[in-house]
């Protein structure tokens, strides 16, 4: 089994579930994870984790992103982009320094209603699910974290941006937002993922660039350890005495290499041989290093 990240273009039409059902089969595993979902007819970095790297999905899912977006004034759909069914459009007659201030009031923690074409689930199904079905229901508003706006070219009716969120965020809803306070209403045209994380566009590669490396035995240079993730946390290679403790995932005590540190703090736990095992975190309280998270 295959073990480490790989960093994923996800072109357009496929959803980012079609990207692990591919990865599966080019790989000829199971335990595969994407860390964020991209609407199908969004492009760029999707970071899929293999093997035991699935434990970091969570994590990775965490980490900042960033877009280039297209809002498109001027017209207001169901699904808050231009796949869905037009519900009215209106005259754009805004000035640009309007735009501006507009967009730039978007900056910081904001609160968010989620779109219906959505796949998260109120009442055990999907929002998507009961659009498909004609219903719309009320959806709780969610605190999200908009980090950097930037315009990059403006066009009326169109606004090409370069957005810099947190987790949850959904581009289509503040494109929708950023139309309702304008008064003429707005709907995403476009969107690309630039950055998940540490991983970038400009490393992404296609499910045909990941097929050709597996079939000419090159993928494993392109798939990143485990290890790299947690590449800026301290290392330290154990002794061979704690050995089993750290097999078997015991605590382990202070010595030499694990010193007293401030409570909380987290490590990168080599074997004796030098190994990557996983991440220990220090407890103040037990006075010992405890796991965080173990791999094989």
């Amino acid at each position: 089994m295959t073990d480490g990240m790989i960093n994923v273009y996800k072109e357009a039409g496929y959803t980012s579930f079609d990207v692990v059902a591919k990865l599966r089969g080019i790989l000829h595993q199971k335990k595969i994870g994407h860390t964020g979902t991209l609407d199908p007819a969004a492009t760029g970095v999707l970071p899929v984790c293999l093997g035991s790297a699935t434990k970091l999905v969570e994590e990775l899912t965490d980490k900042i992103k960033e877009y280039e977006a297209v809002l498109l004034l001027g017209t207001v759909t169901d699904s808050y982009d231009t796949t869905g069914t037009v519900l009215k459009t209106e005259e754009v007659a805004v000035k640009e320094e309007e735009v501006k201030n507009v967009i730039q009031s978007f900056l910081g923690e904001i609160w968010q209603v989620p779109p219906m074409y959505s796949a998260i689930k109120i009442d055990g199904k999907r929002l998507y699910e009961l659009a498909r079905e004609g219903k719309e229901i009320e959806r709780p508003a969610r605190k999200v974290t908009i980090h950097e706006i930037e315009i990059l070219e403006t066009d009326l009716p169109r606004i090409r941006m370069r957005i810099r969120c947190g987790k949850g965020t959904y581009i289509r809803s503040l494109c929708y937002d950023i139309g309702e306070k304008l008064g003429c209403g707005g709907c995403m045209e476009s969107l690309v993922r630039t950055a998940s994380g540490p991983f970038l566009i400009g490393d992404a590669l296609t499910l045909d660039e990941i097929k050709a490396l597996k079939d000419s035995g090159h993928l494993t240079e392109k798939i990143l350890p485990v290890e790299w993730f947690y590449r800026d946390l301290p290392s330290v290679k154990i002794a061979e005495e704690y050995g089993k403790l750290l097999d078997n995932g015991n605590p382990l005590p202070l010595s030499d290499d694990l010193r007293k540190v401030c409570d909380g703090t987290k490590v990168r736990i080599c074997r004796p041989d030098g190994s990557f095992k996983g991440i220990y975190r220090y407890e103040s309280q037990k006075n010992l290093y405890v796991v965080d998270k173990l791999f094989s």
